[in-house]
């Protein structure tokens, strides 16, 4: 994933506060710096879409491209080489104005990106034996199962994952919850594929089902929560009101409603039921079936996670809480989406 250096972080922050700044004003500004490194820097954060470039020559100023506020970008390095109460040294709550701001998150480039790589799935629905079709969804359904799992701190390798869901043979030295936990991916997973169409409409009872079949058996409430809830690594308290939570919800299914790209509607469920936290565990875990509710739905190849760094996810989820930053979390989202659309369902 593309990664800001400290001098990209203060070029663009530059941009972000003088709109329409040209070179030379820019060399002003970072004079310690030659002029050939201020270009290639800004060559860099023109190619990965956070600047454009206006005029010609010496005439050429530079403004920020963000379609939405919750596209501003950070250098993930910087920001988290602070400690936890340097970064944020006060509580930080919901913020409902998010639901005004989840608008314009994909370029018209992005989205015509994912449907072009999305070919090969649209083919396979088609032109697969029911027999191979079953066999490369029961392969995503134990990688997804393994990776989300792996997300939540289990130890199951991929292989052990497979004799369990396959053969039903839990590992030696795991906790049963382990083993549940994987298996109560599959029964979600699954239950999705049913009738993958009947997710074309989310709705708040669709996700509480959902994670119903997720915290099944693991001593967790199901329901909307009623109580406190604390995130390891961050000082982001979410909503402690169960009635405030219902309609965080039902703010977020109406955004997914209106919004008309599958791919919109999907990463919308994937940042915010994680940032809302509606229930007592298990939220993540939700946010990403959702998201493959979704994509399914629609006909979009759904995720697996397989490569995705726990780290850098758990980071880009941080920096969404703190301080409402998508930018991140949508490179990863994106990867995510050309990875499983590249290595799932082929010819």
């Amino acid at each position: 994933m593309f990664e800001l250096t400290k001098r990209q972080e203060q070029l663009l922050h530059a941009i972000q506060k003088h709109p329409g700044l040209q070179n030379n004003e820019l060399h002003k500004q970072f004079q310690e710096h030659t002029r050939l490194t201020l270009i290639r820097d800004l060559n860099e954060l023109v190619e990965q879409g956070l600047i454009e470039r206006k005029g010609a020559g010496r005439s050429v100023r530079y403004f920020e491209i963000l379609g939405s506020p919750l596209l501003k970008a950070f250098s993930l390095n910087s920001y988290f080489r602070k400690d936890l109460d340097e970064r944020t040294p006060g509580k930080l709550s919901f913020r409902f104005e998010v639901f005004d701001e989840l608008n314009n998150l994909f370029t018209k480039e992005e989205l015509k990106t994912c449907e072009q790589e999305n070919t090969s799935f649209q083919t396979a629905l088609k032109t697969f034996s029911p027999t191979l079709l079953k066999k490369e969804f029961e392969r995503m359904t134990i990688e997804l199962a393994w990776k989300s799992s792996k997300i939540e701190g289990n130890t199951y390798s991929l292989l052990e994952t497979e004799a369990l869901l396959k053969e039903k043979i839990e590992a030696k030295k795991h906790t049963h919850e382990e083993a549940q936990m994987l298996i109560n991916h599959k029964l979600a997973f699954d239950y999705i594929r049913q009738d993958p169409k009947d997710f074309k409409k989310i709705t708040l009872r669709k996700i509480q089902e959902l994670h119903t079949l997720l915290v099944h058996d693991l001593g967790v409430l199901t329901g909307i929560r009623k109580g406190l809830v604390a995130i390891t690594g961050t000082n982001y308290r979410p909503i402690d009101n169960e009635f405030q939570i219902r309609d965080a919800l039902e703010q977020m299914v109406d955004v997914i409603e209106k919004t008309k790209h599958p791919i919109e509607k999907a990463f919308i469920a994937f940042a915010m039921l994680a940032y809302i936290q509606a229930f007592e565990d298990g939220n993540k875990r939700t946010s990403r079936l959702t998201t493959n509710a979704i994509l399914l739905a629609h006909g979009f190849c759904p995720l697996s996670f397989r490569s995705i760094e726990v780290v850098e996810y758990k980071k880009a989820m941080i920096l969404f809480y703190e301080q409402n930053s998508l930018h991140y979390l949508k490179k990863l989202f994106l990867e995510q989406f050309s990875f499983a659309a590249g290595n799932y369902f082929q010819n």
